[in-house]
């Protein structure tokens, strides 16, 4: 009795659909849609619409309004249980590779390597270690584009041990294309996670195993613009930032379409494929940056604290160690106005000894662009690195796939996406009362 989740993290089925109508060869994707395409809800404030909500529901069985979590990496704090400790207490094997927001409550698991922006343990093996730290630091330093030489070693290391060497030249070619298309290096990443995920899989012999990929979900927020599925003289990337005739989301949609061919193809596992939400065109060109240097920010603008924690993009974390610094930072940081017009950061959530903070300043940043700080002028450009131009934007509306013998499991078309919970359970025959 197997089960396989992918958690394909904010992918719109119908993108995929407009292609292989219009006569691409996507046929991993056909394949789902031939068999059957269900469509899940999520959230309907937009506020809530976000990933690191929409996956705890999914392995909480639980909404935004029952489970509470609001941020990213926040589920270590929760007390709701998740699925993958439901069906480890009924005697399977579990095994997950870097499930959004959740924690590592896992007495032995087959395999566990977290999400990079959740402190949650890997399971303690090696690679598991190896690779966590590894992924944490290419994802969270994405914006500098760079890998440090540890990073590059523990990679190295894993993609000998677990990646099956008849893939090894494409994917080491595909590497080597990462140059002057940024968007590869996400790829790449997601292609090492499912070759991973392959090899723990059937080494472990694991019952339910969860896999996550997220590079869709960058690409389309980062490059929607550039599909043919944006019918729209307006929404255009300018051309210092990715050519017109290049088609990142086509790409990445070859690349899972292979993910699923290969997937399907697996013997004696079911097969749950789910998106949690989708992305669909933004409506203008709104601009993300990311600190460069975190701490020494901090610090220049004189803030008294802990530690600070990089998040996702544009997101950190600040840890205090009294409620006076915090608010004091709290004021400090809604202080910092960009040409004496714009905050700089219009995102600040105090939670007591806690500060999450969102560079929100989604304008152009040039050389004219300064920030003043204690009577001080400093230009913005020195401070942060460019990200992206966003390009897509969250919406309710999610997809997913059942294999044959889950359909009596399934939830009904347009259920909430905390539905899919309830098949893993049924599939496993545990009650969830």
């Amino acid at each position: 009795m197997n089960l396989i989740l992918l958690e394909l993290n904010e992918i719109n089925f119908e993108v995929a659909k407009h292609y292989f109508d219009d006569g691409e060869e996507l046929p991993g994707f056909k394949k789902l849609f031939d068999n059957g395409v269900h469509s899940t809800e999520s959230e309907h404030k937009y506020s809530n619409l976000e990933p690191w909500i929409q996956w705890p529901s999914v392995h909480t069985g639980k909404s935004y309004e029952e489970h509470g979590v609001f941020r990213l990496g926040d589920f270590i704090n929760s007390d709701q249980e998740q699925f993958f400790e439901k069906v480890e207490r009924a005697g399977y094997k579990v095994g997950a590779i870097s499930p959004m927001n959740a924690s590592n409550r896992l007495k032995n698991p087959t395999y566990f390597i977290p999400d990079p922006w959740t402190q949650t343990s890997s399971d303690d093996s090696y690679f598991s270690k190896s690779i966590s730290k590894a992924i944490n630091q290419a994802v969270n330093d994405n914006s500098k584009s760079k890998l440090t030489i540890t990073t590059i070693l523990n990679l190295c290391f894993a993609f000998i041990a677990l990646v099956s060497p008849l893939r090894y030249f494409s994917m080491m070619k595909y590497a080597l294309g990462c140059f002057g298309k940024p968007w590869r290096k996400a790829l790449f990443l997601d292609m090492f996670l499912y070759e991973v995920h392959k090899k723990l899989l059937k080494k472990n012999k694991t019952n339910f195993s969860t896999l996550f990929l997220n590079a869709g979900a960058h690409i389309q927020h980062h490059y929607f613009f550039n599909s043919p599925f944006v019918k729209s003289d307006e929404l255009q990337n300018p051309s210092w930032y990715i050519g017109h005739d290049q088609d990142p989301i086509l790409e990445m949609l070859r690349v899972y379409d292979s993910m699923l061919l290969d997937l399907l193809d697996i013997k004696n596992s079911e097969i749950i494929i789910a998106t949690g939400l989708s992305q669909k065109p933004y409506e203008k060109l709104k601009f993300y940056y990311r600190l460069k240097e975190h701490n020494t920010f901090l610090k220049n603008i004189g803030l008294d604290f802990i530690k600070v924690e990089p998040r996702m993009t544009r997101d950190f974390l600040i840890s205090f160690n009294s409620l006076e610094k915090a608010d004091l930072a709290e004021e400090k940081l809604a202080s910092i106005l960009v040409n004496n017009k714009h905050r700089l950061f219009d995102e600040i959530d105090n939670r007591g000894t806690d500060i999450f903070v969102v560079l929100s300043y989604p304008y152009e940043i040039t050389e004219k662009t300064v920030i003043t700080i204690n009577g001080n002028d400093f230009k913005l450009k020195d401070l942060v690195t460019f990200v992206a131009i966003k390009n897509g934007e969250h919406q309710s509306k999610g997809f997913s796939y059942f294999s044959k013998n889950l359909l009596k499991y399934s939830p009904k078309n347009e259920s909430h996406v905390s539905a899919i919970h309830k098949t893993v359970l049924d599939f496993f025959g545990i009650n969830n009362g």
